[in-house]
């Protein structure tokens, strides 16, 4: 008889292993309560803002819309960006306000060095901004120009990943978003000769202005 070859033993295990499932070795392990202990006297917007700055990133806070018109004026005209890329209907009348050209034609995205969108939520304990592709200028707009700003407001705030999959699959059922991207910080990387490089795979300055509405 012809001796099983490696593959169909291995084949032969899984076939066995869906016949004769085994019960799951530890069913009293607790999925359900969050992995974190809680902060005495918690703080979501500081508490961002300090995991934010951690990794480089730059936090304005803004306690109304005229501190973010102001911070964002004044941010826009200290880089002074070529060409500012923003696709979302609120932000793009916010620059309009402020006497800011720019433009918003993805076409156009390679030719911005800058771009201005809002978010999904914000990670308070990572210090993390979540983004996705059903944003007014889809996945390029916060990936290619290298300096990106985010106006996100108090409300967007949410403790960990857990809660913000739970708010995203609350918000779009089965229609989840082909791209949901978790960005810490600026771009950075060490692959090459273990030398950091800022800008390498995304922006290479990120700002924050949340504003407390």
């Amino acid at each position: 008889m012809k001796e099983s070859t490696s593959k169909e033993k291995v084949l032969k295990k899984i076939r066995d292993a869906l016949v004769n499932s085994m019960p799951p070795p530890y069913e009293s392990v607790d999925q359900e309560s969050s992995i974190y202990t809680p902060f005495d006297n918690e703080l979501p917007d500081v508490t961002f803002a300090e995991a934010f700055s951690k990794v480089g990133g730059q936090f304005v806070y803004c306690a109304n819309i005229d501190e973010l018109n102001e911070g964002l004026n004044a941010l826009i005209q200290q880089k002074k960006p070529e060409n500012i890329f923003c696709a979302e209907e609120l932000f793009s009348g916010l620059l309009n306000d402020l006497g800011i050209t720019h433009l918003s034609d993805v076409k156009e995205l390679n030719k911005c060095d800058a771009s201005v969108t809002g978010c999904e939520l914000l990670v308070s304990r990572l210090g993390t901004i979540v983004l996705s592709s059903k944003q007014g200028g889809g996945r390029r707009s916060f990936i290619f120009p290298p300096l990106h700003i985010v106006v996100a407001s108090t409300r967007q705030l949410v403790g960990d990943l857990k809660e913000a999959m739970g708010f995203l699959k609350k918000k779009y059922g089965n229609g989840l978003p082909s791209l949901i991207t978790f960005m810490t910080g600026p771009s950075r990387t060490a692959d090459i000769e273990k030398t950091l490089v800022h800008g390498a795979h995304g922006p290479k300055e990120v700002y924050l202005f949340l504003v407390n509405v």
